[in-house]
């Protein structure tokens, strides 16, 4: 059962991936305390997913990928979605749950199909075919025509609230939105676009998708975007050229059948995985300028994860921490007074987490809810490359960090070492907060 408590899930994946959020989103809304593993070390796209222990598990090495604590692994991303749900999500009853099912299948099979033909090409990851493109537009005509219909007399598509439909179709219809759908373009369906804000403004849903802003101007495929993303190939050496004059007229008249003959190979569909990591556009490393640090990260997180704590981890950590190259910072959470149910506060910090993927190369963090429910605090200790808050060098990065007090802490302090110490191995007095251990999470 995934909503058992203390299980352990993990869900493999690649960065912003639309096929894991159905997952994200429905563990969201059921409770299940699902780890996103998306980035090194925990998970690499194109080599972790190729190591014999992964294939193991998951043959084909295709992401989203689940696996529990007990074992129990999954492939193929609705019936993780599936698994996550709760009954509610599901279909309470066997009509409700047969028109989920609908729903989930009308993604896969009329939305995916024209919204890659349409939207690939104005990422640069797959090359322009004007009539394919037309005719992918006109098949998501009917798409929303469909939906149109279905939501007029409705708010969502099964029943009065969310459920897996709704969060399945509102994934395969993200990049639409955010890429092609124009104003124009999306106005002779305004069911479906309120249908689709309501969604994605539902807080479960907010959690794992940050802001979704919609498209303002239809996006067009762009050549050099696409010839810069291409895999460089190596130049063929040039063979000589035999003169003209000396071809044979048979050779010549070969040759001409030959090229009458030879027709354009017709595209090979990008696998999604591929797709959307091409897409990933290549940010600036805010990093830089820093000179080369001797504390090397993810050793200090393999210790932390596979030895003891108090033993070997924290000594490392003290014997390695590079003061000039890294800060260590004091967190917590503004609002203690929101806090409601103890599983719904730890949605807050793994969200958070989530969002910030790609800051698990340079950081880690021990965030903690102390407490139980309705009398809770959230704060945590986080190391950061060089000697600024993280958050305020890149954008991606600052969805939630403002809803946190920050104060950097000095490491040759009494008060670093020992708030170090107890929130790495989530034990010790805590006297500044005042109230009992509750759970923890880890950023790395």
């Amino acid at each position: 059962n995934p909503l058992r408590i203390g299980v352990v899930l993990t869900l493999f994946t690649y960065p912003e991936n639309w096929r894991a959020f159905k997952a994200q989103i429905a563990a969201q809304y059921s409770g299940a305390q699902l780890k996103v593993a998306s980035s090194p070390p925990a998970f690499t796209f194109g080599q972790t997913n190729r190591t014999p222990a992964f294939l193991n598990n998951f043959p084909l090495g295709k992401v989203p990928a689940y696996q529990g604590d007990d074992g129990f692994c999954l492939s193929e991303s609705n019936a993780i979605a599936h698994y996550l749900s709760n009954d509610a999500l599901r279909g309470a009853t066997p009509s409700a749950a047969a028109q989920v099912l609908q729903w989930v299948s009308f993604a896969d099979s009329e939305v995916v199909p024209p919204a890659s033909v349409w939207v690939f090409p104005t990422l640069g990851i797959m090359p322009f075919n004007k009539q394919a493109t037309e005719q992918a537009k006109e098949d998501v005509k009917k798409v929303l025509t469909v939906l149109n219909k279905h939501l007029n007399t409705r708010t969502f598509l099964v029943g009065e609230r969310v459920s897996l439909a709704d969060i399945t179709v509102v994934c395969s219809m993200l990049w639409l939105y955010k890429q092609v759908l124009e104003p124009s373009f999306r106005q002779p369906y305004p069911n479906v676009t309120r249908w689709f804000v309501t969604c994605v403004n539902q807080p479960q849903f907010k959690t794992v998708l940050g802001e979704v802003n919609l498209c303002e101007k239809m996006a067009q495929f762009d050549a050099k975007k696409f010839s810069a993303m291409q895999p460089k190939k190596e130049a063929p050496h040039k063979k000589e050229k035999v003169p003209k004059e000396s071809a044979k007229p048979q050779e010549k008249k070969e040759k001409e059948k030959k090229k009458e003959e030879k027709k354009p190979a017709p595209v090979e569909e990008m696998d999604d995985c591929d797709a959307v990591l091409a897409a990933e556009p290549k940010t600036k490393d805010p990093y830089a300028l820093l000179p080369k640090s001797p504390f090397v990260m993810d050793e200090f997180k393999r210790k932390y994860s596979n030895e003891d704590t108090l033993k070997v981890a924290l000594p490392h950590f003290w014997e390695n921490f590079d003061r000039e190259g890294y800060s260590i910072w004091y967190a917590e959470y503004k609002y203690p007074e929101e806090l409601t149910l103890a599983f719904k506060s730890c949605n807050l910090i793994t969200g958070m987490f989530q969002r910030l993927d790609k800051l698990r190369k340079t950081a880690f963090a021990s965030v903690i809810l102390f407490g139980t429910n309705d009398d809770s605090s959230i704060s945590g200790i986080w190391v950061f490359r060089g000697q600024e808050l993280a958050f305020t060098l890149n954008p991606d990065w600052q969805i939630d960090y403002e809803s946190y007090e920050w104060r950097k802490l000095d490491p040759d302090s009494e008060e670093c070492k020992t708030k170090v110490k107890e929130y790495f191995a989530w034990e010790g007095d805590f006297k500044h907060v005042g109230k009992a251990f509750n759970q923890g999470k880890i950023f790395k």
